[in-house]
């Protein structure tokens, strides 16, 4: 009966997994989607936009939670320090250099900051998982890369440029990783609701300053169209599906499905009517597949390998039985060099 058991509990922890690594490809989906959308901002009060973006995508997280009966807890101590750290990195300062980036640096520059991301995430994520970090895992992280790059292109740029996509691929990867320590407490909700809370004061506080109170005003009906999108299936989606596949698979494994991103963009570039992918883009593709299949698979932990019977004795009892060291008063030594 045992068996039985030991081999649905691995079955069931596969299915979770793989349903945890399926949650990560579609955050990414919905990021890589929405590149189309963003283009509709360039010309909205930008501060003011991204607030508005934040504040709706928490109060959409609140009224989840309160649906989905999931208890928020308040922040204490040294949680609103990591929680800041998300907020005034992976959100605030990461949308900013992208903004400031584009004006010195082609997109694709920027894109290539972003799909540079698996590797570090390899290294740097079990080490505040407190685990081991897999040599595969890193060499899957730089195929993904290589594929994810190669989709994307290169462009040209200039010392700023660069020193804007170095800003993004930090701000990026600290998105990840100052989650580890809270997912714990918080989970992926309860950090989805706090960074978005705090983000939406801040970009509000930023835009009332610098574009006025008066700047959402400003905002067309597109303007508006686009923002409700992004706030509900590019942060309030893909956050809680991101953060549930870093919790459940560990930060190494769900960094190599940013490389999805930017093949879900060159799909909806085609859906939308844009010229079809070169070879470049195919070979890129089939690159990050091929990175996703070797870094995603995890290796079959000892533990759950057959183990060989124990030798017998003629009388069918196992060989090192304890029960058979002393029997009838004689000395254990003797028991012991039984054959």
């Amino acid at each position: 009966m045992w068996f039985w058991y030991k081999d649905h509990s691995v079955r069931s922890v596969a299915r979770v997994t793989w349903l945890a690594l399926a949650a990560g490809a579609a955050a990414m989906a919905c990021v890589g989607g929405s590149v189309a959308v963003s283009g509709v901002l360039s010309a909205a009060p930008f501060f003011t936009a991204e607030g508005v973006r934040y504040l709706l995508a928490c109060l959409l997280l609140v009224g989840f939670t309160r649906l989905a009966g999931i208890r928020l807890h308040r922040p204490r101590g040294a949680e609103w320090l990591w929680l800041s750290g998300i907020t005034g990195s992976g959100l605030v300062a990461f949308n900013i250099a992208l903004v400031e980036g584009a004006r010195h640096a082609e997109p694709a520059v920027l894109g290539v900051a972003v799909s540079s991301v698996p590797p570090v995430l390899a290294v740097i994520g079990p080490l505040l998982e407190r685990s081991a970090v897999r040599l595969t895992a890193v060499l899957a992280g730089v195929v993904v890369t290589g594929g994810a790059a190669a989709v994307q292109g290169f462009g040209r740029t200039d010392a700023a440029g660069v020193g804007f996509a170095a800003v993004v691929l930090g701000t990026e990867c600290a998105f990840t990783l100052l989650a580890i320590p809270v997912l714990g407490r918080h989970g992926p909700a309860g950090v989805s609701v706090h960074t978005t809370g705090l983000a939406a004061v801040l970009f509000c506080g930023i835009g009332a300053l610098r574009e006025g109170p008066a700047a959402v005003t400003r905002l067309t009906v597109p303007d508006w169209l686009a923002t409700g999108y992004l706030a509900v299936f590019v942060t309030a989606v893909a956050f809680v599906l991101w953060y549930t596949c870093v919790s459940r698979t560990g930060a190494s494994r769900a960094g190599l499905l940013t490389g999805v991103a930017p093949v879900t963009a060159a799909a909806t570039g085609v859906l939308l009517g844009r010229p079809a992918p070169g070879p470049l883009v195919w070979a890129g593709t089939a690159v990050v597949l091929a990175g996703l299949a070797l870094g995603l698979r995890r290796p079959k932990p000892a533990s759950a390998r057959p183990r060989p019977d124990p030798p017998h004795d003629s009388d069918g009892s196992p060989h090192d039985q304890p029960g058979r060291q002393a029997q009838a008063g004689q000395p254990q030594q003797a028991a012991a060099a039984h054959p």
